[in-house]
């Protein structure tokens, strides 16, 4: 876990929070940020009042992170039923690189090893797959 000191907008979680990442094995499909992002809602609120945790749904490519959002921005688009995607971060000449609206702690590179170590299964695993022809 990464300690996540960023903001005090998630105070009603716990005064000390801790951001955690967790990664699948197999190709997801992302048309279906919409229903993960909606499932994760469905956690938070049965948490407890007040929520106990934000759950952040998204994936990883070779060339980006993507995150749901149920809030909409210039930045984002519309997916329907409610939910927004946003490009977090872009993969390029070999490093990730955050937009002037990236979160900050995403922006700062914390998390750059875990996102690289994600891309890599990612692209062993689509690598494998055009392999099997």
């Amino acid at each position: 876990p990464y300690e996540f000191n960023i903001t005090d907008y998630y105070r009603d979680i716990s005064p000390v929070l801790f951001r955690r990442f967790i990664s699948f094995t197999g190709i997801r499909d992302g048309a279906d940020l919409p229903r993960w992002k909606k499932a994760s809602c469905l956690v938070e609120e049965r948490s407890r009042s007040p929520r106990a945790v934000n759950i952040d749904p998204g994936y990883v490519n070779g060339a980006r992170l993507v995150l749901a959002s149920t809030k909409d921005h210039a930045h984002r688009i519309y997916l329907g039923e409610g939910i927004h995607a946003e490009v977090t971060l872009r993969f390029r000449f070999r490093k990730w690189q955050a937009f002037d609206y990236t979160f900050p702690d995403f922006a700062a590179g914390t998390y750059d090893e875990f996102l690289s170590a994600a891309r890599e299964q990612w692209i062993k695993e689509t690598q494998s797959r055009r392999s099997c022809g």
